[in-house]
């Protein structure tokens, strides 16, 4: 165990007594000093019932500006709401609409299926109803005029959905055509190319193998360390 210092003990002491001494010395130096004023009426030159109407009109206005604020919460609140709303109309609305137009698009494709499944039905009762007339070179009979009866009118209308039919078939024929032409066209192509490309192959191996002979027939050339392909 090391024994205190007394001198060192002795010399802190003495620094902290000073220091306290001037420490109270300072306190002594700035205490605070007595106020001295001159007597007078508190309240300033306005009466209690001015100060009292003052009060309450400072009330009154800071619970007018508070409901001023809450109005404008309020408003703000509703446009805000207001604002939502009609988004949703718009989106519903949109909607609507394509659901609208959705429905037009599908009663249109009915209708033109009902069209066209009436156009059948009528071919198929006007080449039936022509199989079942009388042949006119055995039983003559005496028609009205063509142009302005019913049947020729009926005759006129199958003629042209012939016509018509015998159109979407030589058009669908046309391209059938057009399409095996470019098939066989494009076979061609591959054909030639792969021709092309067994021909280079077989030119290299050829190449390759004349390379090999040249180079065995020099003794102890290049050619003689290389080995002997395999050929299927």
């Amino acid at each position: 165990m090391i024994a205190p210092n007394e001198n060192r003990r002795s010399q802190i002491q003495r620094i902290a007594e000073q220091e306290l001494k001037n420490l109270e010395k300072w306190k002594e130096q700035h205490r605070a000093k007595p106020v001295n004023l001159v007597p007078r009426r508190l309240g300033g030159s306005q009466s209690e019932a001015e100060v009292r109407q003052k009060q309450q009109l400072q009330l009154m206005q800071s619970k007018y500006q508070q409901k001023l604020k809450r109005e404008e919460s309020v408003r703000i609140k509703k446009e805000a709401e207001e604002a939502q709303i009609q988004k949703m109309k718009a989106i519903q609305r949109e909607k609507s609409n394509k659901l609208e137009e959705k429905k037009r698009f599908q009663e249109n494709l009915r209708r033109e299926a009902f069209r066209e499944h009436h156009q059948y039905k009528t071919a198929e009762f006007l080449s039936r109803l022509d199989t079942e007339l009388p042949d006119r070179s055995t039983r003559p009979i005496a028609f009205p005029d063509p142009q302005s009866s019913t049947w020729a009118r009926s005759r006129a209308y199958k003629d042209s959905l012939k016509e018509e039919e015998n159109k979407k078939l030589q058009k669908m024929k046309e391209e059938q055509h057009q399409k095996s032409e470019l098939l066989e066209f494009n076979q061609q192509q591959q054909e030639e190319a792969r021709t092309k490309i067994h021909q280079a192959e077989h030119r290299r191996v050829n190449n390759v193998f004349l390379d090999r002979l040249q180079g065995k027939s020099q003794p102890g050339g290049f050619g003689a360390l290389w080995r002997p392909l395999d050929y299927e």
